[in-house]
């Protein structure tokens, strides 16, 4: 495969596309839309968020030090793009894109997207002045599920949910199932493995015939000798 060396970028797609509610102590909130954001940590567990100063969320957080991190889908795209070009200095977005401002489980400030699949309640735990963007680290304190993506042994189905993705500029859809964690290294039956295993238990109980009995069959003559 030929190669193009390009100057240093945020090349890693895809990522997720989340639109990202806050608010102040005061109770003012907004929704920002974001995909500069990820796990840090499974125990305990741990996301980032990055965010430009000069965005109007970018005081929201920092003044309650909280967030809720909402998964979207793909009949939330337009909210989801909506979201991210215009500003809360100059519009309700929840007015505007008839989304649902749904209380918190653990937070104080910050509500949740009833709208959304996947609610993810995080408090800030550190801000990294890093450059363009700001990173805030923060311990995500509950989860809130929408039941009807739960089967009926309550598992998680996100499969479902149709969400999106940010490539490059796009929004895409996640695509079919190739397989499940640990499937590559499952031990799965050698090739010809099961019809063999069938045979067996086809001729299970049976008494084997010997090489000498095999010899000795064939039909006998009229003589009573058998006839090779």
């Amino acid at each position: 495969m030929a190669k193009q060396i390009w100057k240093p970028g945020n090349m890693l797609y895809p990522l997720p596309a989340v639109m990202v509610s806050t608010a102040d102590k005061s109770g003012k909130s907004n929704i920002i839309t974001v995909a500069w954001t990820g796990t840090v940590c499974t125990n305990p567990a741990m996301l980032y968020i990055s965010v430009r100063p000069e965005r109007y969320s970018y005081d929201l957080l920092k003044d309650s030090g909280e967030f809720v991190v909402n998964l979207t889908t793909e009949k939330l795209k337009k909210a989801t793009d909506w979201c991210g070009v215009r500003s809360g200095r100059d519009v309700d977005k929840w007015e505007e894109m008839h989304l649902t401002a749904g209380k918190a489980s653990k937070l104080d400030y910050a509500p949740i997207i009833e709208e959304c699949p996947v609610n993810i309640e995080c408090k800030v735990t550190e801000i990294k002045e890093l450059g363009s963007h700001h990173m805030f680290l923060a311990k995500v304190e509950a989860v809130q599920v929408g039941e009807e993506y739960l089967d009926e042994k309550g598992r998680l189905q996100l499969g479902k949910a149709g969400l999106l993705a940010y490539s490059h500029g796009e929004y895409l859809t996640l695509g079919d199932s190739l397989g499940t964690f640990g499937w590559s290294v499952r031990k799965v039956p050698a090739p010809g493995k099961d019809s063999v295993s069938k045979n067996n238990k086809k001729n299970a109980g049976k008494k084997p015939v010997s090489k000498k009995n095999k010899k000795s069959t064939g039909k006998k003559t009229a003589s009573g000798k058998r006839k090779k």
